[in-house]
């Protein structure tokens, strides 16, 4: 009878759910852990028992190989770079997710988007919230981006983006962002989770219906991560990152989530003051052509999704001023650079690094933080070191432990192929690298012993300064 008695005041205890969220629990917070909203936990009455009866079916259902998949074949936007990451292009029904930092140039891309994949009989519908019609029409001025196929309007209201879709009926919808939109029958600022949630559905269920493609653009917090509740991601078909410094030309859009694709492919772009481009080939943006070769470069293969890109280490070593030296990077990861560091002076007995500045950086502004690029760091930083030159046209690719050995990495075919395309000739590798491209020259190295013999002499800088002093005055006898 006192089990009975527990049992039945267990089943009636309140619970609680964040209005917010939908998170629920079984006591009373002031912050919802899930959304970390303050004060919208509210009690809510024990949950009725319901039952739902079969209904009828909209769609009987068919064996999968009667399914007519031609309805969701992709459409292309007119952008070759946006294509590869999407999967071939746009599908009907399909919303897309474009998540960025201010400035970062996520509206430049989806106006080019927007006018190029307009036609006769593919109306476009452009709505933006974060600025008016007269700026969006500047905008399209100078990037060249006007059809009249195009239309354009600025609501912030959920019902007047509706009635815009019922007007125009149109085959691709960009809504710009999805934070500043926001429906009267919900309370909450634009921006909050249950308005995001509720403008987000709403447009998801018409795509759907419609067969309507549908790009919306959502922004990031500090922490990178898209704003808005984590439900916005799970709704939509399609997750994009635009990745960038605002002070480089390059950026990149990454897949982060594809019902229709694959995620490990990237699309490169390039923006300037015409606007934004696709680039098929951005290798050149991230090495320095010169005649001759410099102490302290290094020619690296890195893997963005499948495309592998060719990029540039540089590193500069003098002679400290204060008692800690400084350590610092620009596109590398600092704990990485400081383990090549550890690794050049412990296994390669370079030990004039410790007591030096050390700056260590990339070309064009890419971030290398996959270990493959581990070689070609150390390989810049003992350069710099001994103040000479590498030979030219190579290229190293591989993982450095601390245990000095170099490791193998996904990919040296796919790395070695890009690098012979673009004119290098001699590589370093770890071991068994595969199947090498003709008429190129690749060195297997096992550990960084066999890594630093590549440099063709080293020698302190004192030794190439007093080399320097000496040399006019055996010009002069």
């Amino acid at each position: 009878m006192a089990a009975r008695t527990s049992r039945s005041s267990a089943k009636d205890r309140p619970s609680y759910r964040c209005t917010e969220c939908g998170w629920t629990t079984a006591k009373w917070l002031g912050r919802c852990p899930e959304c970390q909203a303050w004060g919208t936990v509210e009690e809510m009455g024990a949950p009725a028992v319901r039952t739902t009866a079969p209904g009828r079916v909209s769609t009987a259902a068919l064996p999968i190989a009667q399914v007519d998949g031609r309805t969701a074949a992709a459409r292309s936007t007119g952008v070759d770079e946006l294509d590869r990451v999407l999967g071939g292009g746009l599908v009907p029904g399909a919303v897309v997710l474009l998540a960025g930092e201010p400035g970062v140039g996520k509206s430049t891309l989806l106006l080019d988007v927007a006018a190029k994949a307009s036609g006769p009989s593919h109306r476009t519908l452009y709505v933006t919230g974060e600025e008016s019609a007269s700026q969006v029409r500047l905008r399209a001025d100078r990037i060249g981006a006007l059809s009249d196929h195009l239309y354009l309007a600025a609501e912030t209201d959920l019902s007047a983006v509706l009635g815009h879709i019922e007007a125009v009926n149109p085959s691709l919808l960009v809504l710009d962002s999805v934070q500043t939109v926001a429906s009267p029958e919900i309370d909450g600022a634009p921006g909050g989770m249950a308005q995001v949630r509720e403008v987000a559905g709403a447009l998801i269920r018409a795509s759907k219906e419609r067969g309507m493609s549908t790009l919306l653009v959502g922004h990031v917090t500090k922490d990178g991560a898209i704003a808005g509740p984590r439900l916005l991601e799970h709704l939509v078909d399609v997750v994009l990152g635009f990745e960038g410094d605002r002070h480089a030309r390059l950026r990149l859009v990454r897949g982060v989530k594809n019902r229709y694709g694959a995620t490990d492919e990237v699309g490169c772009f390039e923006l300037h003051d015409e606007g934004i481009t696709g680039l098929a080939d951005p290798s050149g943006l991230f090495l320095t052509r010169r005649a001759e070769a410099v102490p302290g470069t290094c020619l690296t293969v890195t893997l963005e999704g499948k495309r592998p890109l060719v990029a540039e280490v540089q590193a500069l070593t003098v002679d400290s001023q204060i008692p800690s030296p400084r350590r610092t990077t620009s596109g590398l990861e600092t704990s990485r650079v400081s383990m090549m560091l550890a690794v050049l002076e412990q296994r390669g007995r370079i030990t004039a690094l410790g007591k030096r500045d050390i700056y260590s950086a990339t070309v064009g502004g890419v971030k290398l933080t996959e270990p493959a690029a581990d070689l070609a760091v150390a390989l810049a930083l003992a350069s710099a070191a001994s103040d000479v030159p590498l030979p030219k046209n190579l290229v190293a690719i591989g993982e450095v432990g601390l245990a000095g050995e170099v490791r193998r990495v996904t990919g040296v075919q796919r790395r070695l192929a890009e690098a012979h395309r673009l004119g290098f000739t001699h590589a370093l590798v770890p071991a068994d690298p595969g199947k090498v491209p003709a008429g190129m020259k690749v060195t297997e190295v096992a550990d960084m012993g066999d890594a630093l013999r590549v440099l063709p002499r080293r020698r302190s800088r004192e030794t190439a300064r007093e080399t320097a002093r000496e040399q006019p005055r055996e010009g002069l006898r």
